[in-house]
Parts: C-alpha cells; structure tokens; sequence
C-alpha cells in the first residue's frame, strides 16, 4: 500500500484511491464541485487543486490524480490558496448575483466555497452572459445561467439512472446543458440531479419558493411509498410537509430516493380525513370519536364471528397490524390478510417471500434472471443497484415477462412461465449463463405472484433456484420484488387467514354474497370495493380514497410522516419510521385507534404506549428485536406444484406517479402523469 505524505502527516492507503480520496481520509477537507463519489471522475471544475512533489511545479486536480507511494501532498501552501481563489473567480465571472432569490440560498456548495476558498473582491468588468433556462417537466426547474457546468446531472442521468437524456452543446462559455430537443425527462429518479446540482441551477419546481431551509425542521424517517424503505428526510414547517430528501444508507438506497417518494409529499395536505365519520341515512356525516367507536364496537359485538374480515392496506405499519391482527384474534375471527393484491406467498418458509439477496448483495451477483417483475417501475432505486453493477462488468440478466427498457441491456427469454420451464429444463441458452454463474440471482415480482397461478409460478421460481444453483453456502439468489410497504411486516406477523379463514378474494365474494358482514379496511384501497355494497365497512386511513367511498365508519388515522412506526422492507429489513409532523383535526396513530376499539368491546389490547407495542412486536417476531439488520433465512419449503397458466406475465404498476392513496391525492404526480401521458402542453419557462 502506497505511502505518502500530507500535510506533514504519514499516512498509508489503498493503491487505486486518488488524491482527493487520501486527503479525505486524512481529515483534510478538499474543495470540489464536479467530483461526486458515486459519478465517473471529470475533472472539469478545478476547484479540488493541490500541491504535489515530486511532479510539475504547479497546482494538480485532486480528483483525478491516482496516489502512489513517496508523494507529498499541499492542501494548504499559497499557491493551492491562490490558485483556488483564481478558480472561484473565474467560476463567479458569468455567475448571477441571485444569492438573495435563489431557492438554492442556505444549501449552496458555490455559496459555502466562495466564503472558505475565493475572494472577496472581482476583477471582472464585462457584461455577464445569459442561458436560456430549458423545460425539463414538472419536477425540475432549471436558471441555466447559474449553471457552472460540473456536468453532475449529465453523468448521473447518463450513469446511475440509465436515461442518457442530458448533455452538453457548444463550447467555452457558449457550452449549455440541456436535452439536446427539449421534453420532460423521463428518469423515475431525476429528482435526484437536484440534490447533484452544486449551484441553482437545477432546483425543485413544486418546492420553488415557499421555503428556506433554516425555516425547516429536519426529521429521520423512511420512505413507504414502496417496498425498498428507502432512508429519507422529512422536511417540515409548522404542521406543513414541505419536501422529502434522501438520506444516506448504503445497504438500502445509497443517497438516491425515487420522483414519486421526493414529490409525491404534497399529496399529504390533500383529500385528508380529520375526523371520525358514520354513514348516516345514507350519507357520511362527522361524529365525535365516541359515537364512532360505539357504532363500530355494536356491530363488531352482534356480529358472527365468522362473518367479520379484515383487510390490512399496502402503507400499514407493523404497530397497527399487530393491534389489529389480535384485536381480531380476540374476537375469533380468522378472515384475515395483508396481501390485498391477492399475491399467493406467505404460510411458507420466510426465505420464500424475502429480497434473500439484500438490496446491496446484487453489488455481488454476477447473472439476474427477473420473471414477472418490472423493477424500474415497482423499485426505482433497486433498479439503479442492478445498473451499477451492470456498468461494474461481469453481469448478464435476462426477462421473462414484458419486454421494456430496463435502463441495462437484458435479454427477454418470453412472457409468461412457458417460458420459465424451458429455462428450467435448459432448452434456452440462458441456462448456460446461469450454470456458469458462481453468484446468480433471480428476481420474482408481483406481475407473476398476483395471478390465480401465482402459488405455481412462486413454485417454479424456486426450481428455477434450486436448479441453477442460486442457494450455495452464504449466498441466497432467490428474491421476491414486492411492491407494498407493509407487506413483508404483515406477513411476519402472520397477519393471514387462520383456520378455515378467507384470504382477500375470498373476503371480497363474500361481502359481496352477504357471507361477510363486516369488513375492516386498515388503509386498504387497492380493491374491488365495488364488492363491499352489501357489508358494513369500517375504513381507518388517512386519505378520502376508494376505501373510505365505501365505507360505513370512518376512523382518520395518521400518514408515515405522521406517526413513529415500523416499516420492514422487501428484504426484510425493520426500520423505524419517525414522526414529522402531527396528523391532522382529531386523527390518531393508528395503533391508538385500534387500542381504544378494544377497550369498547372488552377486548383491552395489552398496551398503551408505543414502547409496549414495540416490545409485543419483538416477541413476535426476531426481525423487530433487531432494527436496520438484515437476518438471513434458512431456505425453506414454499410454493406450490402445478400447471401454471400460459398467460403472459404483467407489472402490476401501469402508472408509476400514482400507485397510492397519497400519490394519487398529489398534483405533483398529476401533473407528471398528464406529461407521461402527453395529454397536455408541458409549461414553458420556470415558474415552478
């Protein structure tokens, strides 16, 4: 390992790192604009200049400079100090004066370096150049006169989301970054080039204007308006939502969040429930939360046992389905479910309905077969994973199942699982791939487990595993792609039917029978609630969504940033989520809902604070004793034998904006529909 000297500090480290990277990890703070540790190296911004011997004498970008041993590196002499502050006043030349309007103001890596590294004075005299700001969508507003041309955005949108449509024109200060023929951008993840740009000229257009960030309270939490449980930042001023940023966590979603869980955050102040409902004479009408919960608890009390259900929705939390699952528990009723898509998993092995691989154990797979699964609509940043490791080399992946764009080359093997069982049995040449493999994996989604065959299909993907050898030792390539975030918590807390139970299908022809009489919807909107006329539907949520239409009670519960819950993601990682801001009128967390219902039936839940549904959670299950930790499962027995239907396999997402009942009450997401969708004129110019 290479030797060398910064500073007048030794220091050792790895061979391949660059000079910027040691002088990082020797606590030196290195000024940059066009480095980023996840992007290629460009070396155009110049501000990350040192002093090095033995070379010319003269200043050396950082960033591009390979280490090697006897070097001895400046970061502080006078010549790195003058040739920085040449730097920044070359960069500050054409940059507008826009500190005091810019969105960016508070945040600003040009801002904060301008302070510690440049001058205080210009020596420029000249009129400055203007750009013309480009339309990039709804989502993104561009000042390209304040752009400094880092190219962060293009060699993101080139690199980690797959979709090449950012570049540059023109040259010296004519360059301009654009999309070369103006249109929305099309990435799931371009929300991300936001948090890339250095300068303002990339900024959010819904967030554009109604906030600073000092005004801001800043709140840990984690994303679910999908299964990945990516790690994000809540911002919020008052009882206001105002914007959602990613956080950094390596092993779930590195510092990437998709569009939809970024700027879906303005669907929360809209088509809220605040306070209890009871239909009366036909119509809703509000009601104290004492006659509601009276009405509810009569029902529920002269109703059979057999003849009451409950359906647990995709955002439900790991507290509230506990609460609930023996709430019904107590009462005898054994129609329970948490899969509300009708996908047939659980009752198995856990192994059999796990990401088993982990979300940054594809970083180690060298062959991916997905079958019925879409991931760069149903999991955008775990797409981006198989990217990078597509762009690391070594890699070959293949479909079976709808031929779409990927974002990395994949071959389509055929639709639906014909198509699996000559994979199996080795009459396609991808089966060689992965014989050869050492580490291949294989990607189930909800587009094949949702199917009246989904138990067959789940059963061939697992011989699809054992055969091509992806259960070896340490390594597990089996994986199932979900698309719910309470999915897996529900099903490691056995939120499924009991003895004799129906699942969601069955729930559903019987309300619509009359064999169901009472229905108990935790957030569920993702049915046919058409079915639910005849029964008496009690709905606890936080959106006017199609649940609620239907419903016979209402019970206003709280949002994920509005509550302290539990989330475990598809590859069965707990997480905490965290409370922002407070829910809305008179709706509670949901958990404390449940847990005054019982205590009208004579059922009392044995908790009353967070702490002890917490506790019950862990003797639950091990996977709530041991937050943010991944436990590998034994491989287990799952699925079912059978023929399986020839019927081409389809992602269950159509529309990617609108998968929820928060997405669906955005205008953001609206809006990014619309334009998919072409069924309006994008707007012209900025304002956001």
């Amino acid at each position: 390992m290479p030797k060398l000297t910064i500073d007048g500090e030794e220091i050792e480290v790895e061979a391949g790192l660059t000079v910027l990277q040691a002088c990082e990890l020797a606590g030196k703070e290195i000024p940059r604009f066009c480095y980023h540790e996840r992007l290629s190296v460009a070396g155009n911004c110049r501000m990350c200049l040192v002093e090095v011997a033995p070379g010319p004498p003269k200043p050396a970008a950082s960033c591009a400079l390979p280490v090697s041993d006897g070097m001895t590196i400046k970061t502080d002499s006078e010549m790195v100090k003058k040739a920085r502050r040449g730097v920044m006043e070359f960069l500050l030349i054409n940059h507008p004066l826009d500190c005091p309007i810019c969105d960016q103001g508070g945040e600003c890596d040009l801002q904060d370096q301008a302070m510690g590294y440049g001058t205080d004075r210009s020596r420029f005299l000249e009129n400055k150049r203007a750009v013309e700001d480009k339309n990039l969508g709804p989502l993104i507003k561009t000042i390209m006169t304040r752009c400094i041309h880092c190219t962060r955005c293009i060699r993101f949108a080139t690199e980690i989301a797959g979709v090449p449509e950012m570049g540059a024109t023109g040259r010296g200060e004519h360059m301009e970054v654009g999309t070369y023929v103006e249109k929305a951008l099309t990435s799931e993840l371009s929300g991300n080039m936001i948090d890339l740009c250095p300068v303002g000229a990339l900024t959010s257009k819904p967030y554009a204007f109604t906030a600073r960030s000092w005004e801001l309270k800043k709140t840990e939490s984690v994303d679910v308006l999908d299964a990945v449980g990516a790690n994000i930042r809540v911002d919020a001023r008052g009882p206001e939502v105002m914007r959602v940023l990613p956080r950094n966590n390596d092993d779930v979603n590195e510092e990437w969040i998709s569009d939809k869980s970024r700027f879906a955050c303005d669907g929360l102040k809209r088509q809220r429930l605040d306070k209890p409902y009871l239909r009366k004479n036909g119509k809703l009408q509000p009601v104290e939360w004492n006659e509601a919960l009276a009405a509810v608890g009569a029902k529920l009390s002269k109703t059979d046992s057999k003849k009451i259900a409950a359906i647990a929705g995709d955002m439900a939390d790991c507290e509230s389905m506990l609460a609930l699952r023996d709430l019904m528990a107590s009462l005898g009723v054994p129609n329970l479910d948490c899969r509300q898509d009708g996908a047939k998993i659980g009752g198995g092995a856990r192994s059999g309905y796990l990401f088993n691989t982990s979300i940054a154990g594809i970083d180690d797979a060298d062959a991916l077969l997905i079958v019925g699964a879409n991931p760069r609509l149903e999991a955008p940043v775990l797409n981006a994973r198989i990217r990078k490791r597509y762009l690391m080399g070594g890699f070959k992946a293949a479909v079976i199942g709808e031929n779409v764009d990927l974002t990395y080359p994949a071959a389509h093997l055929g639709a639906g699982p014909d198509s699996l069982s000559r994979l199996i049995s080795g009459e396609d040449p991808f089966a060689e791939v992965l014989k050869k493999a050492e580490r291949p994996m294989l990607i189930v989604g909800m587009g094949a487990l949702t199917r009246n065959d989904g138990a067959a299909v789940l059963g061939l993907a697992r011989k699809a595993a054992e055969t091509f050898g992806m259960i070896d030792g340490d390594w597990n390539g089996f994986n199932v792609l979900h698309t719910a975030a309470s999915r897996v918590g529900g099903l490691d807390l056995g939120f499924l039917p009991g003895e004799g139970g129906r699942d969601t299908a069955g729930i559903l022809s019987g309300a619509d029978s009359g064999d169901i009489e009472v229905v108990y919807l935790l957030g569920a909107d993702e049915i046919d609630t058409s079915k639910l006329d005849k029964a008496f539907v009690v709905y606890q949520g936080h959106h006017g969504d199609a649940g609620a239409h239907v419903a016979d009670a209402i019970f206003p519960g709280a949002a994920y940033t509005e509550k302290s819950a539990t989330y475990v993601n598809t590859e069965g990682r707990a997480q905490h989520g965290a409370l922002a801001v407070f829910p809305p009128g008179e709706a509670k967390e949901d958990w404390a809902i449940l847990r005054a219902l019982s205590a009208v039936l004579n059922k009392v839940l044995p908790f009353d604070t967070l702490a002890q549904v917490r506790s019950k959670l862990a003797e639950a299950h091990p996977v709530f004793a041991h937050i943010d930790s991944v436990i590998a499962e034994p491989w287990g027995d799952f699925g079912a034998d059978g023929a399986a239907d020839p019927a081409p396999f389809k992602s269950p997402i159509d529309n990617f904006y609108m998968t929820d009942p928060i997405s669906r009450a955005s205008k953001t997401m609206a809006e990014c529909t619309a334009v998919a969708r072409g069924e309006v004129l994008e707007q012209t110019g900025t304002d956001g």
